[in-house]
């Protein structure tokens, strides 16, 4: 199914990869903007209020696109795929941890783009409806963690976290189903939709950011628990 209508801006300093993310995403029904600097980017964010944000990490002149996301953040929630090679992997996280929704390593296929894309939109597009049948607050039994599921807030003991759309519904659907072990299958098509299933490692790195802003030890999770092999569990009550 595609997602047509929409605005996504390209941000990236080559033009061949330009000239590909454009055609690609043409083709697939989008509305295509391109950006060849961070300081264009964040202009072009402003003026055209794109529906996503595909952003290289490597960009020339003093703003890269970890700043980008930075900065971006500011004044709007607009999605943010990060677009990076193996070797930019800390860059990468950094993006995340300042805002971006998503990751593709170069190189990827036209599919994958394709299917990162129609998940984030619809993550985005998603991201306020809420099921009546399910609590609207949510919270350990501790009390150490609460979540306003309409109003998407978050607080960690007595600070309120930021998190991004992505990992908010990721420690919605962890809270949801609290006690019950997910696996990395059901977890990864609840929250990025069906076309995700086998990505494991994926999963693996929202998990650590989302337990780094979550978690009071983050590198020994009380709440956030993997299951080896498995997946994931929130413990409600947090393990000592």
């Amino acid at each position: 199914m595609r997602v047509k209508g929409k605005r996504i801006l390209v941000v990236d300093d080559e033009p061949p990869i330009q000239r590909i993310l454009r055609r690609n995403l043409t083709v697939g029904g989008y509305e295509v903007l391109v950006a060849e600097s961070g300081k264009q980017a964040v202009e072009m964010v402003k003026i055209h209020q794109p529906d996503l944000v595909l952003l290289d990490i490597c960009l020339p002149g003093g703003i890269d696109g970890v700043e980008v996301c930075v900065q971006v953040r500011q004044f709007t929630q607009t999605p943010i795929i990060v677009l990076s090679a193996v070797a930019e992997e800390k860059q990468k996280i950094k993006a995340l941890d300042y805002g971006a929704d998503d990751y593709l390593t170069k190189p990827f296929s036209n599919d994958e783009l394709q299917a990162r894309v129609r998940a984030c939109l619809r993550r985005a597009g998603t991201k306020e409806a809420t099921n009546e049948r399910e609590p609207e607050i949510l919270t350990s039994e501790d009390d150490y963690l609460y979540m306003d599921v309409v109003r998407r807030q978050v607080r960690a003991g007595s600070q309120e976290v930021r998190l991004t759309p992505t990992e908010f519904e990721l420690l919605r659907q962890l809270m949801l189903y609290a006690g019950k072990v997910m696996t990395h299958r059901a977890l990864l098509r609840a929250v990025w939709g069906p076309e995700y299933g086998e990505e494991a490692d994926y999963l693996r790195v929202y998990v650590r950011q989302l337990r780094l802003k979550v978690e009071p030890q983050p590198s020994r999770p009380r709440y956030i628990v993997t299951e080896p092999g498995i997946g994931y569990v929130f413990r409600s009550q947090g393990e000592n």
